[in-house]
């Protein structure tokens, strides 16, 4: 088995890699010295993986929604051991998460690296679903459903999506509804599994002071159960329109001051690899220089009463789709988004300075540097971008590349009034 090398000289960093026969792509990031160790082992399948042919067959199915995220609480389960007892026995830390677009576990620990890496691999690998835990874990999962839409923060954010998207299945929530995780059973759990969960379709990311020859041993014996896939994985496509479904979704619930989402939906799609991750760092850009806590913008609102120190911003960026959600409190929510959409007009018109446009960049270039003390922060984003076909190591050179003139494009084709939707929840 090779094992290949990227370099950043100007970072001092590496990253080892190589490919065990069945096709896992296994991946390392030497810090020499550092105490505390992490792995994580993901999926390329989340909750928008809602429609595909499982291998073996040849006719598209669709799945109940949320089935990925009840897929991951099962493989929690043994049928002799608690497997989160036995990483705790190994005085570690062990967690899992389902987004729309992977599914990953994961461990910290500062001994016993090797140990609980094999333990890893091993419960990843060896799925048992029965008819009784299955029926058990819908109970567990219903109850988190209810805690969700209880959740002010999350119902803002979710309607905001709901009010973006058509059909696209990142406005259903990740976890799914009452009604469609009582459609989920035993079959359809090991035709999402056997599909998606193949080592040719997944990935291990390493990082602390490790000895990656002992680590792939570990992984090479104890993660062999498949071959290399025969065939493709095919995933259900999506027709998303360009308009959005609602312009405006409100809800009440019991909070103090109404909570507000403003969403963008993104159109200008496609795109992987460093494409997509210059089209992300523009966006980034942009949304600094307009609603960073630095902007003129943003304290003309706060000095109003409209916003306060909860405001804030993100992009999420995909091939297939996108959006930027701006929110926080306000006892004017309608009033803000009016602003904003009148502002963002300004500045199409206007142009944006070329001071604010390299404050932003540098600030970004900091933030990225400070995050990258944290093993935790790299795991996570060498899983997401690995599947956007980008390296991590690669992020401030990209940065490093933009113009003005690229963010001044985002502006114009991506903060368009006819693209946004505002989510309010008031109090009862």
């Amino acid at each position: 088995m090779s094992i290949s090398m990227i370099i950043n000289k100007s970072l001092n960093e590496k990253i080892l890699s190589a490919e065990l026969s069945n096709g896992l792509r296994v991946f390392c990031m030497p810090k020499t010295n550092y105490v505390r160790k992490h792995a994580i082992y993901a999926t390329n399948y989340g909750s928008n993986d809602n429609k595909f042919i499982p291998i073996g067959e040849s006719k598209e199915i669709i799945v109940p929604e949320g089935i990925a995220h009840f897929l991951e609480h099962k493989l929690f389960e043994e049928p002799d051991v608690d497997i989160f007892e036995e990483f705790g026995k190994l005085g570690s830390y062990v967690n899992a998460f389902t987004n729309n677009n992977q599914t990953a576990y994961l461990f910290s620990c500062i001994d016993k690296f090797y140990e609980n890496l094999e333990l890893l691999v091993s419960f990843v690998q060896n799925p048992y679903f029965t008819d009784e835990n299955v029926e058990k874990e819908k109970g567990i999962i219903q109850q988190e459903i209810k805690m969700y839409n209880d959740a002010p923060d999350w119902k803002v954010y979710s309607n905001c999506l709901s009010g973006l998207y058509n059909s696209h299945p990142v406005k259903i929530d990740i976890a799914g509804t009452i009604e469609s995780i009582q459609n989920i059973n035993v079959d359809l759990l090991y035709k999402c599994y056997n599909t998606f969960y193949n080592p040719e379709n997944m990935v291990l990311f390493m990082i602390g002071d490790i000895d990656f020859k002992k680590a792939l041993s570990i992984v090479e014996e104890r993660g062999i159960k498949y071959e290399k896939l025969k065939e493709n994985i095919v995933r259900g496509t999506n027709n998303e329109p360009s308009t959005i479904p609602k312009k405006i979704i409100e809800e009440k619930q019991g909070i103090h001051r109404p909570l507000f989402n403003i969403g963008f939906k993104d159109l200008e799609l496609g795109f992987d690899g460093d494409s997509l991750a210059y089209k992300e760092h523009c966006t980034n850009i942009l949304l600094e220089v307009i609603f960073g806590s630095s902007s003129d913008f943003y304290h003309e609102l706060y000095n109003e009463g409209l916003i306060n120190d909860k405001f804030g911003f993100q992009y999420v960026g995909y091939r297939d789709y996108g959006y930027a959600i701006l929110g926080g409190e306000s006892d004017a929510p309608k009033e803000v988004y009016n602003r904003i959409l009148s502002f963002v007009e300004l500045k199409k018109k206007n142009g944006l300075l070329e001071r604010d446009f390299n404050r932003a960049k540098k600030k970004l270039m900091g933030y990225h540097l400070i995050d990258s003390n944290s093993i935790d922060f790299i795991a996570r984003n060498f899983i997401n971008d690995y599947y956007n076909k980008y390296t991590l190591l690669n992020y401030l050179e990209t940065l490093e590349k933009i113009k003005i003139e690229d963010v001044e494009h985002r502006i114009k084709d991506f903060l368009n009034e006819n693209q946004s939707a505002l989510s309010i929840v008031t109090p009862k």
